[in-house]
């Protein structure tokens, strides 16, 4: 969500929305206007789209509230052209808080829905209209949005993971099945509906081709993020971090790094002062430096001072959540201010292949590593929901 922009804060959580979002208001607008040839009708297109997202902002705030009472915090909430994001910071441990937290955003639409009709039988009379005309298809702004919520409701409940009816069922499955399965299994469904949405759009609505990519990328990534992090289980750095790497002192030339870093595997340098890990170089800062200064700037001219560490005993799953958080490529493994290895994506990808060899192979586990049915990295996990 870099490109998006913060357009407020509600309840504590800030809301963004992505400049695709301005296209549609754009496109309805003249879709509107064109149609009708009149300008009224174009505002009013536009007045109803916002109104629309108004209402997917209610049903994320629902998820994060939910959230926020079992101690999940969210990170923000994003409006895209085909709804809303609410990215959380981690996924509940019990199958029945995720469930919880998938059905608040749907329950808002609900509650929204029988208000809006109870409002509307109240402003014609308890007795004058039958409820198929107070909710009629196709009638004024507040009937649309009565309908709106009702669709919201019914195709957020679609097991297409990871949408809400996905999470639904990863929780129901996951108090049957292993974690990591049930996660599997949803995605797999979910890409089931992710074919027919596709399908659909091509014949009905083009923008059900949108979600159709959304609803695959977003579920086949989750579920291998869930796979590496069960396949890392309770691995602790020291048994995954490098230790033959080279390192700089903050006198030596940066031309010192270049040999480094096309004489070996790695991009980015720790910088040590008497055995004390004191900045890092990355590959972009030596490259920018080379730039601007040249070859013979001392790298303590332009290291990072400012830089995220790991302790060896701190385990893999949280040393990657750091990874991730970040957007680094490489945590120093540091114990009482002393360097003592490096730890790259590469070498999570490098320990996930190994045990993915092991467990097929049905070899014992070599990193020391636990298998539990609910794996621990769920307390430090990322959980986005859309719509």
């Amino acid at each position: 969500m870099g490109w998006s922009w913060r357009i407020g804060r509600i309840a504590g959580i800030d809301v963004f929305v992505h400049p695709t979002f301005l296209l549609l208001l754009a496109w309805v607008a003249l879709a509107h206007f064109f149609a009708h040839n009149d300008l009224g009708e174009a505002l009013y297109g536009l007045g109803f789209v916002l109104a629309l997202f108004g209402i997917v902002v209610l049903h994320e705030l629902g998820h994060a509230l939910t959230a926020r009472r079992y101690g999940v915090r969210t990170r923000d909430i994003t409006l895209l052209p085909i709804g809303g994001v609410a990215r959380l910071e981690r996924i509940p441990e019990d199958p029945w808080q995720e469930l919880a937290i998938a059905v608040a955003g749907p329950a808002v639409n609900v509650v929204m829905a029988v208000a809006i009709y109870l409002g509307l039988v109240l402003a014609r009379g308890l007795s004058v209209s039958p409820p198929e005309a107070v909710i009629r298809v196709g009638g004024g702004l507040v009937q649309q949005l009565l309908w709106v919520n009702v669709m919201l409701v019914v195709f957020n409940m679609v097991p297409a993971f990871p949408m809400d009816g996905g999470r639904v069922l990863r929780a129901l499955l996951a108090m049957r099945l292993d974690y990591v399965r049930a996660t599997q299994m949803a995605a797999s469904i979910g890409q089931v509906f992710a074919l027919l949405f596709g399908l659909l759009g091509l014949f009905y609505n083009p923008f059900l081709i949108f979600i159709a990519v959304f609803v695959w990328l977003a579920g086949t990534q989750e579920a291998g993020l869930v796979l590496m992090r069960s396949a890392l289980g309770d691995v602790p750095v020291m048994r995954a971090m490098i230790t033959d790497f080279r390192a700089l002192r903050p006198d030596d030339p940066l031309a010192q790094a270049v040999e480094h870093l096309l004489g070996g595997f790695q991009q980015d340098f720790p910088v040590v002062e008497d055995d004390r890990l004191v900045g890092v170089l990355t590959r972009n800062d030596l490259a920018a430096a080379l730039g601007r200064h040249g070859p013979e700037t001392r790298v303590g001219e332009v290291m990072r001072r400012e830089f995220v560490t790991t302790d060896p005993r701190e385990m893999l799953q949280t040393a990657f959540s750091r990874l991730q958080e970040d957007h680094c490529r490489t945590l120093p493994v540091v114990k009482d201010g002393r360097l003592l290895g490096l730890l790259t994506a590469d070498n999570l990808a490098e320990v996930l292949m190994i045990q993915q060899a092991l467990r097929e192979g049905h070899r014992p586990d070599m990193f020391g590593g636990s298998r539990g049915t609910r794996p621990a990295w769920v307390r430090a996990g990322d959980q986005t929901n859309i719509l």
